[in-house]
């Protein structure tokens, strides 16, 4: 596969496809580069031949981007999404936390949920037939390949709490079909009058494919599950580890001593040392039955 010889408007690769197949990630601040390359490594590890295809907005530089280049990431320079000023205003990140709190659990501080909406920039990535989508506050444990022959919109449900969750998506990973005419209409769909998406991506995305298609648990495993859901944890099964909330490279975080197992397992592939088997691992305890 080949890139377009004209890029649409808003993104800029670094170079060429070199499949037809991508997992597609989001960097928008040092910290996320960071995530981005503990992930870049974690996928590379599973063998996959798919391209790696880093988004990355005006809040990072190329020192920070640099590491990427070890994992043959293919770096798309994205622009902010031509939204109006009326709807940067009501998503300006101090907007979004007053109006829909985050009340289980942690931002950080540099979390921007206005840059979340650069991600629908994938849909312009049309060299490549189908993408996986994934955070970079994610770990690929296993080959997750076969999800590319998943339809679009495929996501997994946001459980990380009890199973009341099942009903709502979580934009962390998902499976979509780059296209222009898709991204035309999502533009359309997400910027009208007073429009106002709580959790922005997410919000969006589960309004705009209300007949999602589900995606195993597995595929998105929340870090909190760890302690809220022990019983659902199993290690050998986990596709995706997703550090929602707090994240792995924050230093004293309220939940560190909760979550030590899943971020010293992020340290690891972050440094690429002493990378343990997956299938080695202990799962979380559980509770005594009473």
């Amino acid at each position: 596969m080949t890139q377009p010889d004209c890029a649409p408007e808003g993104v800029a690769p670094s170079g060429p496809a070199g499949s037809r197949h991508a997992f597609v990630t989001l960097v928008t601040n040092a910290d996320y580069a960071m995530g981005a390359t503990a992930l870049a490594r974690s996928i590379r590890m599973t063998g996959t031949t798919a391209d790696i295809v880093v988004l990355h907005t005006g809040g990072i530089d190329g020192h920070a981007l640099a590491p990427l280049g070890e994992f043959g990431c293919r770096l798309v320079a994205t622009g902010l999404l031509p939204l109006s000023d009326g709807f940067n205003e009501r998503h300006a990140r101090k907007n979004v936390h007053n109006a829909a709190p985050f009340t289980k659990g942690r931002k950080p501080d540099f979390h921007s949920p206005l840059d979340n909406f650069c991600k629908l920039r994938l849909w312009q990535l049309t060299e490549y037939e189908r993408c996986i989508f994934i955070d970079a506050d994610a770990l690929v444990l296993k080959n997750i390949d076969r999800y590319f022959d998943y339809p679009e919109f495929s996501a997994a449900p946001n459980v990380y709490e009890s199973l009341a969750d099942f009903h709502r998506l979580n934009s962390g990973v998902f499976v979509a079909t780059p296209s222009l005419q898709t991204f035309k209409a999502m533009l359309a769909h997400l910027d009208t009058p007073d429009a106002f998406w709580p959790r922005t991506d997410q919000t969006f995305l589960q309004n705009f494919f209300p007949e999602w298609h589900g995606l195993p648990v597995t595929m998105n495993m929340l870090q909190y599950v760890w302690f809220n859901m022990p019983a659902l944890w199993d290690w050998p099964s986990i596709g995706v580890l997703h550090y929602q909330y707090e994240k792995p490279w924050e230093k004293d975080h309220p939940k560190v001593e909760k979550l030590r197992p899943l971020i010293n397992l992020w340290h690891a592939f972050f440094s690429g040392e002493d990378i343990p088997d997956i299938a080695d691992l202990s799962n979380p305890s559980l509770p005594n039955p009473d």
